[in-house]
């Protein structure tokens, strides 16, 4: 089992996290529109939750569900400084008096740990260098018995163009993406029980090969440690687009496949150790009393 994605360069994601614009991505909202419809399926209403880098996660999704627990109070991070202040612009609650009785507020710093009851992160799981490390954040923020939800890219994204770059014996097109059973293996790892892994695949047709471009450099770069070294030529785009447009039939649009992985999974409940002399943290004493009780 990989733990971490194997090809990905982390230096190449670091610097796309800074560079990255401050706007989510059209694939981001539909994704999280998709998302948030599965919170419908959730018994408890968090009372306190986080939306983990929601200015490219999406900021429309962030919106729909604070929507939904509007009693809730919230928590942004932002660890890039330029995404943090385009989260503030938007969200920064106002100096109303009567604005602020009516709602919770927005913070934006990082939670207290074993705090959450929800933890929520839109389509940026696949950018870590280290999904483990991330992960083992998020496990140590959310309170027991409390969930994560996220969503990220699978293996199958893009797999028409990493096709292309095969034949035409080019380094390969992007990095791989952690399968969703490596993924549930590390929740487990990291003290979430049981986890819920889904996926399906969004085919998307593109018109012609400006339009593909764009869509591929809002939605990041290729991270890969053996992709181009350096800059292409016009003749080697050219090179490109006649391969894709002799991949489908004449006047038919290109397609490329996006495969979409959702995960949740609860935090579960702390275990004493049976010992002659055991210490327990104060906090894991009152769930598991609260549990009995």
């Amino acid at each position: 089992m990989h733990t971490a994605p194997p090809t990905i360069d982390p230096v190449a994601t670091a610097r796309w996290q800074r560079v990255s614009p401050a706007s989510s991505p059209w694939l981001h909202e539909e994704v999280g529109q998709r998302m948030q419809e599965r919170l419908q399926w959730i018994v408890r209403n968090p009372q306190l939750w986080c939306d983990w880098e929601p200015v490219r996660g999406g900021a429309q999704t962030h919106e729909l569900v604070a929507q939904r627990y509007p009693k809730a109070q919230c928590h942004i991070v932002e660890r890039d400084p330029g995404h943090q202040q385009a989260a503030r612009s938007r969200w920064q609650p106002s100096g109303w008096s009567q604005w602020l009785r009516r709602h919770p507020g927005v913070q934006f710093d990082l939670p207290a740990p074993r705090s959450l009851d929800m933890l929520w992160s839109n389509m940026g799981l696949h950018l870590e260098a280290d999904p483990q490390q991330l992960l083992q954040t998020w496990a140590s923020l959310v309170k027991p018995e409390g969930f994560v939800m996220f969503s990220c890219l699978g293996p199958d994204t893009v797999q028409q163009l990493r096709d292309l770059y095969a034949a035409q014996g080019w380094p390969p097109a992007g990095h791989q993406f952690t399968d969703m059973h490596d993924l549930g293996d590390m929740l487990v790892q990291h003290g979430f029980a049981e986890p819920v892994m889904d996926m399906e695949r969004i085919h998307l047709q593109y018109a012609d090969p400006a339009r593909l471009w764009q869509e591929l450099r809002e939605l990041g770069r290729n991270f890969h440690p053996q992709r181009f070294a350096g800059l292409r030529t016009p003749r080697w785009r050219q090179r490109l687009e006649a391969a894709l447009a002799a991949s489908v039939a004449p006047s038919q649009p290109v397609t490329l496949t996006f495969e979409i992985i959702y995960g949740h999974a609860f935090r579960a409940p702390p275990k004493a150790t049976v010992q002659p002399q055991s210490s327990i943290a104060l906090e894991d004493m009152r769930s598991m009393l609260q549990r009995k009780r």
